[in-house]
């Protein structure tokens, strides 16, 4: 690019500084501009919006024989000299010398050779050095301390509350520094206040540009706090003014099937229940059925633990629709957990003589021809499959409720085809998966929330131990007793790499191992994701039966298998797996009302994940373990949330910042059910600015 073509360039921006490019801002050239684009960054409102990620408070000067062992401060001293050699390893060391009144502070730099040049030049000169402090009989340094020389009226990275950023290889936070400050002469007046003024003065909010300047270059501490309230709060308000909006457009756009609701129906289901139903239950089944008579399409979330009874609840919703003349479809995101459905409703309905299939990869192709035929000509009332159901092939006559089982492990737009074969059908997803209510309001903003907070009565606590190698023949002895008395086990083979051919070899493996070697006299079965469908369905169908009394598995039995008689459980490598991962493996031990046991296998090797095993030990509680995954892993990394792009939070932290989401999700909801289209004149820049946010999450039409 020639020189006049750098100058032209910025002009084509003046109207809006912000979106002028990075390459043009000044201290950036091409090969920072490169490395800025690896971070996402574009333009000079991008690296407004390049947040630091913590702060070192270098207000804390000391004198240099103030200087303690193993303190991070900052020291201003006169450069007095440096020198440059070689050590044995041939590595360079750059040794500079900085002094006050007080003595002499030795500073170290490890291959940076360009130093020699630069302190020389630099020789008498004031400099501020920051870094932790080494004292030794041979004197006072710091090793690779972050410096700048002092004839500045205002140094960026020292003697103050100084930013540290988010890097790349080659990109160094000196520069950083350097080009936001020179981002924010250009482009701070130009930013534009997006929150109303009523709504900041009500939460105390401070304006944006004060905010800006702050949380890269804040005053004082109380400053930076307040910086930070407020920018956190805008992320949270146009995420919850996209969920508000959304909800809005799925419930109010398009009118709802309201479903006739007969008065006798809870006698009449309860009384083909072999068990009475928990208070939890009534309550979920009430609200379910409240927003199934209503003439708004109902999207709600059902949550509960494993083996809470969702199916249960479920199968109330079903009859609801059944009764009304209308057809039901369930999808699961696994054959096996499809089937599992599929045996465990048609027990539940058979009182009620309806008619349901099975859709599923597996059934043969003149199978799936007659579930076709009956789904268009109504004849089959339920169905219930997986991927196969959104298939074009697979068409309804009055579909009036599709429920997503799992439905975390569903992509939007898979949702969403099963949805459109109905007239906008009521719509239940559900997760036994506890989602902690800070995420639940983030992910799942737009959805109504049933919870079922309490188990069915009988149902014990699964008793977990964590256990090291050097206890494993002790754990076997343990195995080989209980099957001795007849109950059935699981051996789940650790996550290899999240490769899932890996993680078969490695099953394979253990399995031969367990029935050469360890239980030689015991039915040793194998089950894993790479075996096809039908041998899948083969060896759950032979545990089932009680013909396998010990089954290694990978975590294709994570979710749905129901066994009653399987009552043991051994992870192996268990520090390899999170919190909700293990809380649902163990999930599959807890289907009747006996004692059920779990042992962890695993010599970790971090705090983190010793801390996650001895929790599993003492907790049962999904939706605790649940608020301490988060606490543990972080948003992006909960639940995919970081692949859906959804919980691309800049600054907001949903565990820290709670209280802080509580108050922005009322604002949203109340400023979209007072201005449902944001059409009003102070309005207008929201809905903007929340079609740049979140476009595709607004015009979405099923969660």
């Amino acid at each position: 690019m020639t020189a006049s073509d750098q100058q032209a360039a910025p002009a084509r921006h003046r109207d809006n500084p912000l979106n002028t490019p990075a390459c043009f801002v000044k201290g950036v050239g091409p090969s920072t501009a490169l490395l800025l684009a690896k971070r996402g960054i574009q333009t000079a409102g991008d690296l407004l919006l390049h947040f630091p990620h913590r702060y070192d408070d270098r207000t804390q000067l000391r004198r240099i024989a103030q200087l303690r062992d193993g303190e991070k401060v900052t020291v201003i001293g006169r450069l007095a000299g440096c020198e440059g050699t070689r050590t044995k390893k041939g590595r360079f060391l750059i040794k500079a010398y900085l002094s006050d009144d007080t003595g002499t502070l030795e500073l170290v730099f490890f291959n940076q050779w360009f130093l020699k040049n630069t302190f020389t030049r630099l020789h008498g000169k004031w400099l501020s050095a920051y870094g932790a402090v080494e004292v030794s009989p041979w004197g006072v340094r710091m090793a690779n301390p972050e410096w700048e020389e002092l004839d500045e009226e205002d140094p960026l990275h020292s003697a103050r509350i100084t930013p540290v950023y988010p890097l790349t290889e080659g990109l160094y936070q000196k520069t950083v520094r350097r080009v936001v400050q020179n981002a924010l002469a250009l482009c701070l007046d130009h930013v534009a206040e997006l929150l109303p003024e009523a709504m900041r003065a009500r939460h105390r909010l401070v304006g944006i540009r004060e905010a800006l300047l702050n949380i890269h270059h804040p005053e004082d501490a109380g400053k930076l706090d307040l910086a930070r309230r407020r920018l956190v709060f805008e992320e949270f308000f146009f995420l919850q003014l996209a969920l508000a909006m959304r909800k809005r457009n799925l419930q109010e756009d398009k009118p709802g099937i309201a479903f006739p609701l007969a008065d006798d129906f809870d006698r009449r289901f309860q009384a083909a229940l072999p068990f009475a139903l928990t208070t939890a239950q009534q309550r979920v089944i009430a609200e379910i059925r409240a927003d199934m008579g209503s003439t708004r399409a109902m999207n709600r979330l059902l949550q509960g633990d494993v083996g809470s009874g969702k199916t249960v609840v479920a199968t109330a919703a079903i009859l609801t629709a059944l009764d009304a003349g209308y057809q039901a479809a369930l999808m699961a995101p696994t054959e096996i957990l499809a089937e599992q459905h599929y045996l465990t409703l048609s027990r539940m309905l058979q009182p009620f003589g309806v008619e349901l299939h099975l859709l599923i990869g597996s059934v043969k192709p003149k199978g799936k021809q007659i579930v076709r035929e009956r789904l268009a000509d109504g004849r089959c009332q339920l169905v219930i499959g997986t991927h196969a159901l959104i298939q074009e092939s697979v068409g309804f006559k009055k579909l009036g409720l599709v429920i997503i089982d799992e439905q975390h492990r569903f992509g939007v737009l898979q949702r969403l085809e099963l949805v459109q074969k109905g007239l906008n059908p009521d719509v239940l997803v559900m997760s036994a998966t506890p989602i902690p209510r800070t995420l639940a309001l983030t992910v799942y903003g737009d959805l109504d929330v049933s919870v079922i907070d309490e188990l069915p009565p009988g149902r014990k606590p699964v008793r977990t131990f964590w256990k090291q190698e050097k206890d494993r023949a002790n754990v076997y002895r343990g195995i080989e007793r209980f099957l001795a008395e007849g109950r059935q086990a699981y051996v789940v083979c650790p996550l290899v790499e999240e490769n899932e051919r890996l993680t078969a070899q490695a099953a394979t493996e253990l399995y031969e191992r367990l029935q050469g070697e360890v239980f030689p006299t015991r039915r040793v079965g194998l089950i894993h994701g790479q075996m096809g469908a039908w041998e899948k369905q083969e060896v759950m169908e032979r545990f089932r039966a009680g013909e396998i009394d010990l089954l290694v598995a990978t975590t294709v039995i994570e979710v749905g298998v129901d066994v009653p008689n399987a009552t043991v459980m051994m992870v192996e490598n268990a520090d390899r797996f999170g919190l909700a991962t293990l809380h649902q493996l163990r999930g599959r031990i807890r289907r009747s009302d006996r004692t059920a046991y779990c042992v962890l296998m695993a010599d970790p090797s971090t705090a983190d994940a010793k801390h996650r095993l001895r929790t599993l030990e003492q907790c049962d509680d999904g939706f605790r373990l649940a608020d301490e995954d988060l606490r543990l892993r972080g948003p992006g990394e909960f639940y995919g949330t970081r692949q859906s792009g959804l919980l691309n939070l800049r600054l907001a932290d949903v565990v820290g910042d709670a209280h802080t989401l509580e108050l922005a999700r009322r604002e949203a909801f109340a400023l979209v059910k007072a201005d449902p289209e944001l059409a009003l004149p102070e309005h207008r820049p929201l809905r903007e600015e929340l079609e740049r946010r979140y476009h595709s999450l607004v015009w979405a039409t099923v969660s």
